[in-house]
């Protein structure tokens, strides 16, 4: 077994943390204050492939496998998890979601533009009334002669109000249950179309989160995603990969964390000596390292196994599920060894403290990675 990473991956990892630390940094803690949508940098993130990195070329992506996405993801949220989710949203549910099962005419149209975020996308499953239990919608689809009649609300939209096209999981067959829902391809400029204002926000506050109306708005036929009632399926095996993405960017907010107070144990000193040589410390840091290594190897592995077309569904809640968790204790400990300094916001884990939050509600809470998980090694 090799756990080296080929010199591709290290290069692409290597590019992102360039790119974080360079483009993503200055200006940080100031989008996260002002909810300051990060316009330009994700402008230039589309022009250097991460918002497209698994497309296939011809569509004009970078063909990447999903190692190299998961290693790009965790440099970019150890700096702004803001662009990571936008990030993970336009590569693990809307360009996956529509190159493995849209048709030939929908990867044309749309996803060349993703790919090289021309325009980016959103992904619209959840609703005031169906959160977790997806299966809820109250969303209708009412087929017509050559479209369907959309209805409904969707909220909690990552990319709501700057996203150009949404996948929207709607019910067509009430009576079907969840064998009457389907996935369409909607157009934001679409007529009856509304978009709500920006959530204010705990964490990751530049991303744009909104809700988004839907009133009469005709969906032709051809923009549905997949067969007759193939939308539930279509979401459920989206989110396994999507789960992936958020496992990598959860580990980036710790290993961010531990990286800041890792250097801040080394500079401040107390009682006569560097923070690091006091046990309570130094074992703090041990217990970061260790969680981070085994959050690490969860999600190349969960990432490996989708790239060799195997099962991942288990190995990716386990990676959202430990990663999430261990975001949330990690960032802690960071502000704690920071001490007052880490309660301030110049000294950035506060921040991802604030950020971690959310990893463990997203894309399957960690409840819903535990149904999962136990489902899987139960059967």
């Amino acid at each position: 077994m090799n756990f080296d990473l080929s010199s591709e991956q290290k290069l692409i990892r290597d590019t992102a943390r360039d790119f974080a630390q360079n483009e993503l940094l200055p200006g940080v803690i100031e989008r996260d204050e002002k909810k300051e949508f990060p316009k330009s940098q994700v402008k230039k993130m589309g022009e250097m492939g991460f918002l497209g990195m698994m497309v296939n070329p011809k569509y004009g992506g970078g063909g990447m496998d999903t190692v190299s996405y998961v290693l790009a993801m965790e440099e970019i949220s150890k700096v702004d998890a803001s662009c990571s989710v936008i990030m993970s949203v336009n590569n693990s549910l809307v360009c996956w979601g529509i190159e493995k099962y849209g048709s030939e005419e929908q990867k044309e149209k749309y996803l060349h533009k993703l790919a090289t975020g021309e325009i980016i996308g959103a992904f619209c499953l959840s609703e005031p009334e169906a959160g977790s239990d997806a299966t809820s919608q109250r969303t209708t689809a009412i087929e017509k002669d050559d479209y369907y009649l959309l209805n409904g609300t969707k909220n909690w939209i990552t990319n709501g109000s700057t996203a150009s096209i949404y996948l929207v999981i709607a019910q067509t067959d009430v009576a079907k249950g969840h064998k009457g829902i389907n996935a369409f391809i909607v157009e934001k400029n679409t007529e009856g179309v509304t978009v709500g204002p920006r959530e204010n926000k705990l964490g990751i506050r530049s991303s744009d989160t909104t809700s988004i109306m839907f009133s009469d708005v005709k969906v032709k036929k051809e923009n549905r995603i997949g067969e007759d009632g193939f939308g539930f399926k279509f979401a459920m095996k989206t989110l396994e990969g999507g789960r992936i993405g958020i496992a990598a960017q959860a580990l980036g907010i710790a290993s961010g964390a531990y990286e800041l107070s890792l250097n801040y144990a080394k500079e401040r000193k107390a009682f006569g000596k560097e923070i690091f040589k006091h046990q309570a410390i130094a074992f703090k840091l041990a217990d970061m390292a260790t969680e981070i290594d085994c959050g690490r190897l969860l999600c190349i592995k969960a990432a490996w196994q989708k790239d060799n077309g195997l099962d991942y569904s288990q190995t990716g809640s386990m990676a959202k599920l430990y990663c999430a968790e261990k975001a949330m204790r990690i960032t802690t400990e960071a502000v704690q060894i920071h001490g007052g300094y880490g309660f301030v916001k110049e000294y950035h884990v506060e921040r991802l403290m604030r950020d971690a939050k959310i990893t463990q509600i997203y894309e399957g809470t960690s409840e819903i990675q535990k149904i999962v998980i136990s489902r899987s090694i139960l059967k």
